[in-house]
């Protein structure tokens, strides 16, 4: 499979600071009250839209506490989180495409920051489906070999028998690639394996893979854009199609 190298799109947890943990944890909670009230029920195995929050937010080292009050929150007659899911899309420094989804109360100022993100760093905000054709959307699965002791072979093995439909080595990481519907279900099968999770969540997976940006003031550009957006409450994930030269 092309493109998922030196994982991509996702935030990482690994000595991730205090704040940033709060913040994760902020902006899954909100999914996850989105997912139960668009899915009608706070059971998991009811709810896969839950389910496969749940997983994100386990592999994020969210307390099991945080979850359940949580559920329990969106679950309560007198909720006042009335969030809603909002995707724009359009096109970084050199024509990189982006895809921004958010999670919002407020439909108006989050389309007003996103707008001013993409103008303020050489981009332009584009209409709906302009760059999500050339993307898939699937499951991703990140495994930490920061230590090296997993084996390639063992990995790929077990993630496919789990019911994996693709395996990716990436030097500290091994990516696990699924069904959207099938995230929960071979992350937790992953987990009784003995493997820490990264991440688990849904990914929008660029077709053509990853391109690097030749001048370096529109990659500068594009790390400040990403940047911005990873500091916004309201924006919950990122995905594009840029590799940095890291």
């Amino acid at each position: 499979m092309s493109g998922h190298s030196k994982w991509h799109n996702i935030q990482k947890t690994k000595g991730a600071a205090d704040a940033k943990r709060a913040q994760a944890f902020t902006k899954i909670a909100r999914e996850m009250i989105v997912a139960v009230k668009e899915g009608g029920s706070g059971d998991p195995n009811n709810n896969s839209r839950l389910a496969t929050v749940i997983a994100k937010a386990k592999a994020a080292n969210m307390p099991n506490d945080n979850i359940k009050r949580t559920i329990d929150k969106a679950l309560g007659s007198g909720s006042t989180d009335n969030y809603e899911r909002v995707t724009y899309e359009g096109y970084g420094p050199s024509g990189v495409a982006l895809i921004v989804e958010a999670m919002t109360d407020n439909r108006n100022r989050t389309a007003s920051e996103v707008r001013h993100y993409f103008d303020k760093y050489g981009g332009n905000l584009g209409a709906a489906n302009c760059v999500s054709w050339s993307f898939d959307r699937k499951g991703v699965i990140v495994i930490d070999n920061e230590d090296g002791d997993l084996e390639e072979d063992t990995v790929m093995m077990d993630a496919l028998d789990c019911g994996a439909d693709d395996f990716e080595p990436d030097g500290e990481t091994f990516t696990v690639y699924t069904s959207t519907d099938k995230v929960a279900e071979v992350s937790e099968a992953l987990s009784a394996k003995g493997y820490k999770l990264l991440s688990a969540q849904e990914e929008m997976i660029p077709q053509q893979g990853y391109i690097k940006l030749s001048n370096p003031d529109d990659a500068k550009n594009m790390q400040k854009m990403l940047d911005c957006f990873e500091d916004n409450e309201d924006v919950q994930n990122v995905w594009h199609n840029w590799e940095d030269a890291e």
